[in-house]
């Protein structure tokens, strides 16, 4: 066992939250160990690098959603650019593939309907069915339901209207783009800049126990090169929500001592959304080839009957790679299920998009999967909000008696589920505790 070891912070979790965290904090001189169950830092975050590709394999995060200020000040201090993801939008309805309608405006004035609840909240679900039931919102509802399944990875059962309206009409509800060089980018950026005299990462590093009181934490963890005991004036907790929600015992579960009884509630009124991401690569972009060039320059693809729905180019970038995607009860359904039968049916939703006229299986060269809900140290992808759980980012961030503190994706009053999120509360929570170190 290695000798306990005094530090001002540990950060449990080496994601986009614990390393903006660990930075911020080591920058203003205090002393940070960062531990991370996973042999990679990057948590949800999880770039590949695939030797015919001249661009990275995102099995993770990929995407920068709206305005996001903090991600865009980090990007800019370590020199990424962000790339819009161009492209034209096409949906499959009965057998034909058309260019996307534009129901943006239906589908706002139907979420405005959300200020005339009578009751404090509802599911997506049954907003839809209480309050948009004119048969002339049909197409609207479809949209609805299928970004809060895609976008939000949501089930519309549980997730709740008022928090997805909320989320709509943000500044993260606007143009997307993708980071240079993939998200792996920024987060070695983050770790080349930890000052190396304050800051030490563990990799491997899985934390079981946590025994805190005001003023004084303990945390054990086990590691290939033995057990580690390590003690701080405080700890950070980054874990995702589906860790946090473990009954105690289970595996990957951490268990704290006390108890994290305080945030019991905004735990049971958050939920890690499932998601399934097969990333495909073929011989050429044969889509490109179709019907004269049709689709040359589609960027997305919707087939919302499929098995993966949604379906996505690396546009601006021309490479023979696209990215299949299921989020909510979709990835639920296909939750677990073996690695040949995902990717078969990842192509089954290709084809159902060009019918007989795409060699889809004969150009297929190799493919990247990766299932977040059957993933041990995630337990899911990014958090939704539940019913009536509209401050349930507020009360996870709250700190504990100025000794445990929280941050993550799920840990964000601003917004939740994206890197923005995790940046934002890393940040945010670094300041908390070198406010309250100050004293």
């Amino acid at each position: 066992m290695q000798s306990a070891h005094d530090w001002d912070v540990i950060v449990l979790g080496a994601g986009a939250a614990g390393l903006s965290a660990a930075q911020l904090l080591s920058r203003h001189e205090r002393s940070v160990l960062l531990l991370e169950a996973r042999e990679r830092i990057g948590g949800r975050i999880h770039t590949l690098s695939d030797p015919a590709l001249p661009l990275p394999v995102e099995l993770g995060a990929e995407f920068i959603h709206g305005e996001a200020p903090a991600l865009t000040e980090l990007l800019q201090l370590a020199g990424i650019s962000a790339m819009d993801t161009a492209g034209t939008r096409w949906t499959l309805r009965g057998d034909h593939l058309l260019p996307r309608e534009n129901l943006f405006d239906d589908v706002r004035a139907l979420m405005q309907r959300v200020g005339l609840l009578k009751e404090s909240d509802l599911s997506v679900a049954d907003f839809l069915e209480r309050y948009a039931g004119d048969p002339s919102l049909e197409r609207a509802r479809s949209y609805v339901r299928m970004m809060v399944e895609g976008f939000d990875a949501a089930d519309t059962r549980e997730a709740s209207v008022r928090a997805i309206a909320r989320e709509w009409s943000g500044a993260g509800f606007g143009g997307q783009y993708r980071p240079a060089g993939g998200y792996a980018a920024l987060t070695a950026y983050l770790l080349r800049v930890l000052d190396p005299k304050r800051a030490q990462l563990k990799l491997g590093s899985t934390v079981h126990s946590v025994n805190w009181q005001s003023g004084r934490v303990r945390v054990a963890a086990a590691s290939d090169s033995g057990a580690l005991v390590a003690s701080a004036r405080c700890a950070l907790v980054t874990l995702p929500v589906g860790i946090l929600q473990l009954p105690r015992g289970a595996p990957a579960a951490v268990r704290f001592e006390p108890e994290l009884t305080e945030k019991r509630e905004a735990l049971q009124r958050l939920a890690p959304g499932g998601v399934i991401k097969v990333v495909l690569r073929f011989r050429r972009a044969f889509w490109e080839e179709l019907h004269g060039g049709e689709y040359a320059d589609a960027g997305f693809l919707h087939a919302q009957a499929a098995d993966f729905p949604t379906l996505w180019t690396a546009l601006p970038r021309r490479v023979p790679v696209l990215t299949a995607w299921c989020g909510g009860p979709n990835a639920a359904r296909l939750a677990g299920k073996a690695r040949a039968e995902m990717i078969d049916r990842a192509l089954r939703s290709i084809e159902a998009l060009f019918a007989d006229a795409a060699p889809v299986r004969q150009e297929l060269t190799a493919a990247h999967v990766h299932d977040w809900q059957a993933d041990p140290l995630s337990r899911g992808a990014y958090t939704y909000v539940k019913v009536g759980g509209e401050k349930a980012a507020e009360q996870l961030a709250a700190p504990l008696l100025n000794t445990l503190f929280f941050a993550g994706e799920a840990a964000s009053s601003q917004e939740i589920g994206t890197v923005e999120a995790a940046v934002q509360s890393g940040r945010r929570a670094a300041r908390e505790i070198i406010a309250h170190l100050s004293r």
